[in-house]
């Protein structure tokens, strides 16, 4: 496990949708049909990091409390499950069964989705507005497995409090930091 940051992508930056795999259902579906009414909260996970492991229930409950705001979650793993099997889509299913998750949960085989959000690491967050313009890119919170900070997800929550209220997010976005994103050898 390699300690990585976020790439910290422009903001305003309008991201593509692409066509995967919803391990939850074993259907192709586009991303676009989960988009939610003010905005859609993209998440790059994977099944094993000890970073997403140490969130992933209070993320969870996260999701659901801003799906009733009308803000969506899509959570998506980018990993290269010829070396990682653990991050594979049986596998995605049974977590995403083992954690009740009311939110597409992604494969990204080909890794087109990881590299056209420049996505480094997991988790990675992507706040979109109804617009799906980029407003924030960066971490959850200060917590780290390890570090003793509560988990609270301050800084997104307070990011998607300010998409609702119509503001702008001047305040510094700090990276997130996680395990890399394990790439195809090519």
């Amino acid at each position: 496990m390699a300690l990585t940051p976020s790439n910290m992508l422009p903001l305003q930056t309008h991201l593509k949708d692409f066509e995967l795999l919803n391990t939850r259902n074993n259907q192709l579906e586009k991303m676009s049909d989960y988009v939610g009414e003010k905005g859609t909260l993209i998440v790059f996970m994977c099944n094993h990091c000890p970073y997403v492991i140490h969130l992933l229930e209070h993320l969870v409950t996260f999701s659901n409390e801003a799906k009733k705001q009308g803000i969506t979650t899509i959570a998506i793993s980018s990993n290269d499950v010829a070396n990682y099997p653990d991050d594979g889509p049986e596998k995605m299913k049974i977590l995403a069964e083992q954690y009740a998750f009311d939110f597409p949960y992604f494969y990204d085989e080909s890794q087109a989705a990881a590299k056209a959000y420049d996505a480094a690491c997991t988790p990675d967050f992507y706040l979109l507005d109804h617009n799906k313009a980029l407003f924030y890119r960066g971490r959850y919170d200060a917590s780290r497995p390890g570090n003793d900070t509560p988990l609270s997800g301050n800084d997104l929550r307070e990011a998607i409090d300010l998409l609702l209220s119509g503001g702008v997010y001047s305040k510094m976005q700090y990276p997130s930091m996680g395990c890399n994103i394990k790439w195809k050898k090519e």
